[in-house]
């Protein structure tokens, strides 16, 4: 019943917020196109729930030249590889826009443990830990609201399980709350994050 209403709730949001992210949208792939040379959208193979595969959206932020499946974290320079639009979009949350039609599509939630890259097992197997595979991804999740960039993959993984363990129609929405206030102070974000 659970996933019933938070799939529902998703949708709704997503539907409710329309006028609102559709032209944004818009402008920011004017902006990205503009910007530098390459495609708009940049799509990546992700973990969903249950460890099965996906392929996320987003607006691309880095030159085509940077490595399209290594973590951020793991780049020598990842300054080097982001777009002067990117630093922007990456900053303020805005390249994750076309997420929403993850949403849409059913791969994804507005709350959840972040997607980690196919080759993120390291991740996966700390979130296995604590059964935080077995509930959908997000768009944002606890660990994107309490240190996000700053935190290890173990400190990740954790946040993963305790949402895991909380999961409740409030406490999502008590983690949207805390998002649009890490957003608008762009709070926790450190490109390539600690070393792991």
């Amino acid at each position: 019943m659970y996933f019933l209403i938070k799939r529902a709730f998703d949708i709704f949001l997503v539907i409710f917020f329309a006028p609102i992210w559709l032209p944004l949208m818009g402008i920011v792939a004017v902006l990205v196109k503009c910007g530098s040379a390459g495609p708009v959208f940049f799509t990546q193979k992700r973990y969903g729930r249950q460890r099965r595969f996906f392929m996320i959206y987003k607006f691309r932020s880095m030159y085509t030249t940077a490595p399209a499946d290594m973590p951020t974290h793991m780049l020598q320079n990842p300054a080097a590889f982001i777009t002067p639009i990117g630093r922007v979009l990456r900053s303020t949350s805005l390249d994750e826009l076309p997420q929403l039609l993850n949403i849409i599509k059913g791969e994804l939630s507005i709350v959840g443990p972040r997607p980690a890259l196919w080759n993120q097992d390291d991740l996966i197997a700390e979130r296995e830990k604590y059964d935080a595979n077995a509930v959908p991804v997000g768009l944002t999740g606890l660990a994107q609201v309490s240190g996000r960039d700053a935190l290890s993959i173990e400190e990740k993984a954790a946040c993963d399980g305790e949402y895991a363990k909380r999961r409740s129609f409030f406490f999502d929405l008590w983690i949207m709350m805390r998002t649009v206030f890490y957003v608008m102070g762009r709070k926790g974000i450190s490109e390539g994050g600690p070393r792991n």
